[in-house]
């Protein structure tokens, strides 16, 4: 329960100009329920509430309410009443950038609006005995409202598809150059964008101290040991419970996972929980109906070893890193180039060639020529390449 506390604290801490006054931890019956909680602890909490005289809002770690649950605490206490799915879209809602991002909020937002409307409806109903038809066209103002509705999330769907028809358009342009892509995913906050910022060595990206700073899948060039050029892509967060329509509704951004050729891990091991993290990452993933290969070729990179002395990674595999010093870094390249080799089916050979016959265009145009040793005297260089095993 602490830990799901701070966890609440620091969704709440990610907000601009949000400030929490107090906090307790009281068991809850089913969510379900009309009341969340038993008499006792309802008359706690009101009592508690009623001595915190600038307070806003209250935030109830659950997953949803129902619309019949929140407008009973919000008449009790006279404050608006948050669950976990209205804070984590209000923090998707303030980091979206993209066009996609935006989209696949306002997807996410309509569930909401419907409970709502019901709550709005019921109310009217009582205030003036029945519900009258509108401007005699015979359509309850429910029923309007919810036409309105079922067209706003048509054409948010519609948006989205061709902006997934767009992307894959990019993407088979991005095969076509043959960049292999390398996905690196995560728990919220576990050092994916400055892990990054290492390998890239690029200035422009700012790591942030937050839960969901990151929310659209950027890509980020880099090079591997060999000089092979590769593409990072920087993906959202997880978190455990995260309501499962928001994960839905970016799975748009999560499909480009399945498109990669590796698949880098990030664990925070300096998290209490980091146990619980890694399976609520991994039981994403396999929702996500990956490939097997992306799956089982997978690279665990443990983070923030700096903050521990002495860091031996329990798992074999696993690669003890520290992002922020650059500690482990050659190795999880070297690992990465491995794995990357292997799931592209290219090799890195050493080939002589005559200088006079074509074959040294033929490699410049098949394969990635990385360095040419001209042997002047005999009219011949050895020429360093990465090749398909089909090449």
């Amino acid at each position: 329960a602490e830990l799901q506390m701070a966890e609440a604290v620091a969704l709440v801490d990610t907000l601009q100009n949000w400030t929490i006054l107090d906090k307790i931890i009281i068991p809850t019956k089913t969510p379900d329920k009309k009341f969340i909680f038993g008499k006792g602890n309802f008359q706690v909490l009101t009592e508690k509430i009623k001595k915190l005289p600038h307070l806003t809002a209250v935030f109830l770690n659950v997953e949803r309410m129902s619309s019949l649950t929140k407008k009973e605490l919000e008449d009790a206490w006279g404050v608006k009443v948050f669950d976990r799915y209205t804070v984590v879209l209000h923090i998707f809602r303030c980091n979206a950038r993209t066009k996609e991002a935006k989209l696949q909020i306002a997807l996410a937002e309509i569930p909401l609006l419907r409970s709502n409307l019901k709550n709005e409806v019921s109310q009217l109903d009582q205030q003036r005995g029945g519900s009258r038809y509108i401007m005699g066209s015979g359509e309850t103002f429910m029923e309007t409202q919810n036409r309105l509705l079922k067209e706003k999330e048509l054409k948010v769907r519609n948006a989205l598809e061709k902006l997934r028809r767009k992307r894959s358009i990019l993407r088979s342009q991005r095969k076509r150059r043959e960049f292999p892509i390398i996905s690196v995913m995560g728990y919220t906050n576990c050092g994916k964008t400055t892990l990054i910022k290492a390998l890239t060595g690029e200035a422009g990206l700012q790591p942030k101290d937050q839960l969901f700073a990151t929310l659209d899948i950027t890509a980020h060039a880099g090079s591997l040991p060999s000089r092979m050029a590769v593409i990072y892509v920087d993906t959202i967060g997880f978190l455990s419970d995260l309501p499962h329509n928001l994960v839905e509704s970016f799975s748009a951004t999560l499909e480009e996972v399945a498109y990669s050729d590796l698949i880098v891990h990030v664990r925070d091991i300096t998290h209490p929980e980091a146990v619980l993290q890694k399976a609520s990452v991994l039981s994403v993933l396999k929702n996500l109906n990956l490939p097997s290969h992306l799956l089982e070729s997978m690279v665990e990179v443990h983070n923030k070893v700096d903050l521990i002395e002495r860091y031996k990674p329990t798992e074999e595999s696993a690669l003890a890193i520290s992002a922020l010093h650059g500690h482990g870094l050659e190795e999880l390249k070297e690992e990465i180039e491995k794995r990357i080799l292997k799931a592209t089916g290219k090799k890195i050979l050493t080939v002589k060639i005559n200088l006079e016959g074509p074959q040294l265009s033929w490699l410049y145009k098949e394969a990635t020529v990385q360095e040419v040793e001209v042997t002047p005297e005999d009219g011949t260089a050895s020429v360093k390449v990465i090749i398909s095993n089909s090449a």
